[in-house]
């Protein structure tokens, strides 16, 4: 990772000298007045493990042509870009952006970078249209030079002008706008191979990043259709430094449900799989029902202390089998679960799982619940890293906030008349110390018998 980093920032001081603090992009130079205000861009995509090569053979090119170009300060930058979570779904794949002076500049220039890299793999960007098949190589309609629109509620919008000179928003979410030519030649879409061959067919997206999307589906089999959830793990998406992509997330996903379904652990059923456009897509049950995160916003008051111990005791009991049949979760937290019917938890979302005693873990889970010391990942998966999203699932259900990491509040000092029992549960569960800390079964235990003395009235909360 080191080695990359330090060849990417070699690269940009000689290719792309011009940058701002305030800019995630370095330019190959300044803009010139004679740069075109908008025209046809063309997007080059690669990897983490790719961006590096892909600079080393088109800087020069681009350079001896004075075109301009960016690409992003930092390979930590072009995670987030990949990602399609922090600057928006439609940046998936951007790493170089060119701006050609001409219609036909960008055609010819398009061809030449495609032979140059077309061995080079890339996500694909969303709304764009690939050059060729299999190539890195992209092309949009848009903006080159700020360009801005007031429009509802004193919002700004980036914008281009039509042929009247008018500005109207520039929208990277669908096609060229009606006036433009297209000077490309025509290609096979990449969607020529969709699910619509399958028997299942996409109601709706429910999320999308750069490692695929989350889709409502109908699966369409005897004797009636049935909903399911279906996930999509594209080829190139989010690929890290180790290599593993959205496709590899989502085989390890269906290896991971499936094993622990044989095991007993209540997780949605594997209903199929199959591969389209070189994605992964793994079709599951859909559990009816509202995740835990959503139940407790929406309520205006705090859970009853019995409420609180039959949810902490569920999780407890889901985890306990999951460790027992040798996984580690790793992303444990309200938003994956699901409270079915009866009030029970179901788990959700098994994505970044591993087998116990894993030496490699990809770095996963949310901050508010991964232990400080694992968050980088690379350590060996251990039951703790569950076990410390149950000390804080358990805070946050009896006090109503998170814990702060280094100091967390006292839980008396937010609810009064908690179990001294259950205050130095939570506490051994948010402990750094991992030797401190009850395995599943233990919390499983301990919360029942507690739950029973609340339900008998040997406690009583005010």
């Amino acid at each position: 990772m080191k080695t990359f980093t330090a060849k990417w920032e070699t690269l940009c001081r000689r290719f792309l000298p011009v940058s701002n603090d305030a800019d995630i992009w370095r330019y190959s130079r300044e803009p010139a007045p004679s740069d075109p205000l908008q025209g046809w861009k063309l997007h080059v995509s690669a990897t983490l493990l790719t961006a590096n090569t892909v600079l080393e053979r088109l800087g020069p090119l681009l350079t001896d042509l004075q075109v301009l170009f960016k690409a992003p300060r930092s390979l930590e930058e072009l995670s987030r870009i990949n990602a399609g979570v922090y600057y928006g779904y439609s940046q998936v794949g951007k790493c170089f952006t060119i701006y050609p002076a001409t219609d036909d500049d960008s055609v010819a220039l398009a061809e030449r970078i495609d032979r140059l890299l077309r061995s080079l793999p890339g996500p694909t960007i969303p709304f764009d249209s690939r050059y060729s098949r299999e190539s890195p190589v992209f092309y949009r309609y848009g903006a080159f030079k700020p360009q801005r629109l007031e429009v509802q509620n004193g919002a700004v919008a980036k914008a281009i002008r039509d042929p009247s000179g008018n500005l109207v928003i520039d929208r990277r979410d669908g096609p060229a706008p009606s006036w433009v030519s297209n000077p490309f030649p025509e290609t096979s879409s990449d969607n020529e191979r969709q699910t619509s061959e399958t028997n299942f067919r996409v109601v709706r997206a429910l999320n999308q990043r750069g490692k695929g999307g989350v889709y409502l589906a109908i699966h369409f089999v005897e004797p009636m259709p049935r909903i399911c959830i279906l996930k999509e793990g594209r080829r190139f998406g989010e690929t890290a430094f180790d290599g593993r992509d959205g496709r590899w997330r989502i085989r390890r996903e269906r290896k991971a449900l499936v094993s622990l379904a044989q095991h007993g652990v209540r997780v949605p059923e594997v209903l199929s799989c199959f591969e389209a456009n070189d994605h992964y897509y793994l079709a599951i049950e859909y559990i009816d029902g509202q995740t835990l995160e959503k139940f407790l916003e929406r309520r205006k008051r705090r859970l009853p202390l019995t409420q609180t111990l039959d949810f902490i005791r569920q999780v407890a009991t889901i985890l306990e089998r999951i460790h027992s049949a040798g996984w580690v979760w790793r992303d444990c937290k309200p938003a994956n679960l699901i409270l079915a019917a009866g009030r029970q938890l179901r788990p959700v979302d098994f994505e970044g799982s591993c087998r116990i005693g894993d030496r490699n873990p990809i770095g996963w889970g949310t901050q508010q619940y991964v232990p400080r010391l694992t968050r980088k990942g690379g350590r060996v998966a251990h039951p703790s890293v569950d076990l410390y999203a149950l000390g804080v699932i358990a805070y946050y259900l009896i006090t109503g906030h998170f814990p702060s990491e280094r100091n967390p509040v006292p839980v008396q000092d937010l609810r009064r008349n908690v179990p001294v029992e259950i205050q130095t549960l939570i506490s051994k569960l948010l402990s750094d110390d991992s030797q401190m800390c009850p395995t599943a079964s233990e919390v499983v235990g301990f919360t029942s018998k507690v739950g029973f003395a609340l339900g008998s009235g040997q406690y009583r909360e005010r």
